[in-house]
């Protein structure tokens, strides 16, 4: 296979404090456990490239989505509620791994991401394939008012507003974080039939994912990630 999607749920927060669970997801994307390519997620909407050269020790940079083309690596994100997107470019073999919770989303980060494929890689869009992993979903997605205001404020249009957010008498705003992703995805030039989506709440089905909602603090860490 070109590039292989895959979806981890693991108790760790940081390569060190579990390594025996890092072993096994790198021994299962087949890259050495110093070939995981972690980020220090910040809600933001930065995005790194990963060189291609394999050597010298990886400081997780401060970022909240990373690309590559460097067959030796895995690309990681960590969530518990934000959603792990990943994007395989069919045709360069490029591939990168986005943490979106609502904050990147209204940052517009896989706009960033995809724009960033193009520049480096040369990247078409039509030739993306993304996945949408597990996240908290609409039904769970309860907002305050001033989340909807900062969508407002970044300049998304009213329409795309009206479509994330749910609203029925008397409760909050609910946004579906998935269909926000899936939705600038397709802005971006992604062919919307090539933008898959597990569709399962994390905070609904807390008895298999991790969720913030669920335990706060206490929440573990599910990982996404991608090998080119």
């Amino acid at each position: 296979m070109p590039y292989a999607h895959h979806f981890f749920t693991t108790a760790s927060l940081r390569l060190k404090e579990r390594p025996e669970e890092w072993q096994l997801i790198a021994a299962h994307a087949g890259v050495e456990p110093g070939n995981l390519r972690l980020l220090r997620q910040v809600h933001g909407r930065a995005v790194v490239s990963v060189p291609a050269a394999t050597n010298g020790e990886w400081h997780p940079p401060e970022a909240d989505a990373s690309v590559t083309n460097n067959r030796h690596v895995a690309l990681v994100v960590q969530v518990a509620d934000c959603a792990p997107i990943l994007l395989a470019d069919t045709s360069r073999h490029a591939v990168a791994a986005v943490h979106a919770g609502w904050r990147s989303t209204m940052q517009r980060i896989v706009v960033t991401v995809v724009e960033r494929m193009h520049r480096e890689f040369g990247t078409d869009p039509a030739d993306l394939v993304a996945a949408i992993g597990p996240s908290l979903g609409e039904c769970c997605g309860e907002m305050g008012e001033e989340v909807v205001d900062a969508f407002r404020t970044a300049g998304h249009d009213e329409r795309d507003i009206t479509r994330w957010f749910s609203r029925s008498p008397g409760e909050r705003p609910h946004f579906n974080l998935s269909d926000a992703n899936r939705d600038q995805l397709v802005i971006a030039g992604v062919h919307q039939d090539a933008i898959h989506i597990a569709g399962l709440c994390t905070r609904t089905h807390q008895d298999v994912f991790h969720s913030y909602r669920a335990a706060g603090p206490a929440a573990g860490r599910m990982a996404g990630l991608i090998r080119a």
